[in-house]
């Protein structure tokens, strides 16, 4: 495949992925405290969609391996909004099945195997690792936020997850300029932004309240 077809891939799925934060980060502003909107969530699934199949094309395990952790916990945040049950149930078949069938399909038929995750000769170990715990970091704001969620039956977005959000991302554009990854760097970079000011939102929006 084309390497601009891939790329076009990629820069897709961050084009969504920022406007995923451009649209929560406008209702916050207007309503001064932090919204989250459906859309959010649906921009959210169909970019860790087309992110999944970029890390896939470029055997890069640390993108598919961030993008299959959130991607589930993007489901069950439209559950919780009422939105999932909304989807033609085929759509809602594929978009549940199909990380997994990517997976062990490409496996079975020798597209790759763990060995090739693990040793992509563009990608050296430190690389790898820092790749890994980056996007783990990020993955793990997506678990606080759905563990948060699932306690007040409720979607939200709290600051603990705009904090993590901020580490993960540094780390995330670290290993993107290591790897040359423009992909990863300028879908991280406007997103550093927003998550900062997300937080001051917050902290606002506290004050009021004392």
């Amino acid at each position: 495949m084309s390497n601009w077809l891939i790329y076009g891939i990629g820069f897709l799925a961050q084009i969504l992925f920022s406007g995923r934060l451009l649209v929560q980060w406008i209702i916050s502003e207007k309503e001064k405290r932090i919204i989250t909107p459906s859309l959010f969530w649906k921009l959210s699934l169909l970019a860790s969609f087309l992110l999944f199949v970029y890390g896939h094309l470029r055997d890069d395990f640390a993108i598919m391996l961030g993008q299959s952790l959130t991607y589930y916990i993007y489901i069950r945040n439209l559950q919780l909004q009422g939105e999932w049950q909304k989807s033609p149930k085929i759509l809602r078949w594929f978009l549940i099945v199909f990380p997994v069938f990517v997976v062990i399909y490409a496996y079975n038929n020798g597209e790759y195997d763990l060995e090739q995750l693990f040793h992509n000769e563009n990608i050296p170990l430190w690389l790898l690792v820092l790749g890994i715990v980056s996007q783990l970091i990020f993955t793990l704001r997506f678990v606080y936020q759905w563990i948060y969620s699932e306690k007040t039956k409720s979607s939200q977005l709290p600051v603990g997850f705009w904090g993590m959000s901020v580490v993960g991302a540094s780390l995330i554009l670290a290993y993107a300029i290591f790897r040359k990854d423009p992909v990863l760097f300028v879908g991280h970079i406007a997103g550093l932004i927003i998550y900062v000011r997300n937080i001051f939102i917050w902290k606002k929006e506290k004050n009021n309240h004392v």
